[in-house]
């Protein structure tokens, strides 16, 4: 046993996984403290405008830059790399340009048709907010290709500090929606500006020269996997994810999609601390022991269940207690939000565990089983809310029968993904 204690202590993997999580912990500690304060001067109302923009937001932020900076971490040369990082930065402006002069000549149709007249006055902030969104993608890919995991662990940290400070202050003068929104557009050019200003000099990602990358229209071409499936993949789960934002904001009105948004938010919070930590060091690790015929399956399976075993303790006490936790927290007013969080938990749990083979995909090469997956994800999810708002008119059953079907389709990615795992180890092991 303490062999096996020491032998853990020294891998390299689980040293970058806990850098990344303490990062990440030390972030959510802060927004933990600042959040019972926050939903006091806020309400639920202003979380759901909050809420609806970040939605809107996520949706679009994968066309922003057709999701090339992923690909960030595979070339095998650092140049290639940094073209990755231009063509990515060059797409962003050009779909921000897009969208703005889009809002520009048709603003008032589109926000009807998309029922998004609650943040019909904020939608000008979207192509700023893309821009930046896709600037902090850039610094974050390229710290996780060069494995400086220090960085982001001190940029969370601090990101959090300034931007949960800053919806303090705000709340005191201007207690609205509108603060969140503009806060949320400038937090991710600061979490940009975090990371730029850690990465270790002589390795920032605009830097290398352009004679030693191939052409961005080499790149575009050699990773077009990305935009054509990666990307839709991720801008289809957003949409799933945004479903239920969108469909109570606009059949029940802004109060109750900030009750769904707190809930989500709060249940999401050890995805953000553990899980996105696992994907951060599981995405270059499983890469490289695939270049290397390491087993994959064995290590999918350890990353798999090395997660269910530490989410069983947070989400098991939101299934027994949301309610009563949240009235305690954040206030009687957000009661209902512990309700919607003790089904939330449920699907949660599993998109915490499948974290390493959301990561795997790639590497596996199953980009268009991914994107086939989301699709029907999709489909399904959409089902589920429209029965629970149609047939029963009740917003609890409806994101309960939400939250169970996206339990089932996680679960069925964990097990479709090791399988997948197990099939190249064995053509591997067929072809030496």
């Amino acid at each position: 046993m303490l062999q096996r204690i020491r032998t853990l202590s020294r891998s390299r993997f689980l040293r970058n996984v806990a850098i990344v999580a303490s990062g990440a912990a030390g972030a959510q500690a802060i927004s933990l403290a600042f959040t019972p304060v926050i939903t006091r001067l806020y309400g639920p109302e202003a979380f759901g405008l909050f809420g609806t923009f970040t939605a809107t937001l996520a949706v679009l932020t994968p066309l922003a830059a057709l999701s090339y900076p992923i690909a960030m971490v595979l070339p095998d040369k650092h140049a290639d790399a940094v073209g990755l990082a231009r063509l990515s930065m060059l797409l962003s402006v050009v779909m921000a340009l897009l969208i703005a002069a889009l809002l520009v000549l048709f603003g008032a149709e589109v926000t009807q048709a998309l029922g998004l007249e609650a943040i019909q006055a904020y939608l000008w902030l979207l192509p700023i907010a893309l821009v930046l969104i896709v600037l902090m993608q850039v610094c974050q890919q390229w710290v996780i290709r060069t494995k400086q995991f220090q960085v982001t662990a001190r940029a969370a940290v601090l990101q959090a500090l300034i931007l949960n400070g800053a919806k303090v202050t705000a709340g005191w003068f201007y207690p609205a929606g509108g603060s969140l929104v503009m806060l949320a557009t400038l937090g991710s050019g600061l979490h940009a500006l975090l990371i730029w200003t850690g990465i270790s000099r002589g390795s920032l990602p605009l830097t290398a020269g352009r004679d030693e990358a191939a052409d961005l229209k080499t790149l575009a071409r050699r990773y077009r996997d990305f935009p054509l499936y990666r990307a839709p993949q991720i801008v289809i789960n957003a949409a799933s994810q945004a479903l239920p934002v969108l469909m109570l904001a606009s059949l029940f009105g802004p109060a109750a999609a900030g009750l769904y948004s707190l809930g989500r938010l709060v249940m999401a919070m050890p995805s953000s601390l553990i899980g996105q930590a696992v994907f951060d060091v599981f995405y270059p690790r499983i890469t490289e022991a695939a270049r290397h015929r390491e087993n994959l399956f064995t290590l999918l399976l350890k990353a798999s269940l090395a997660l269910a075993a530490a989410g069983v303790l947070p989400f098991g006490l939101v299934v027994l207690f949301g309610p009563w936790l949240f009235g305690l927290v954040f206030g009687a007013e957000w009661l209902t939000a512990g309700t919607y969080a003790q089904w939330l938990a449920l699907w949660l749990f599993f998109a915490f565990v499948n974290r390493p083979s959301v990561a795997a995909i790639a590497t596996l090469g199953k980009q268009g089983f991914f994107l086939v997956y989301e699709i029907v994800s999709l489909g399904l999810r959409a089902a589920a809310l429209y029965v629970g708002f149609k047939l029963f008119n009740d917003d609890q059953i409806a994101v309960a029968l939400f939250s169970a079907v996206g339990a089932g389709l996680n679960l069925y990615l964990i097990g479709k993904t090791l399988i997948m795992a197990r099939k190249m180890d064995a053509e591997r092991l067929t072809d030496q």
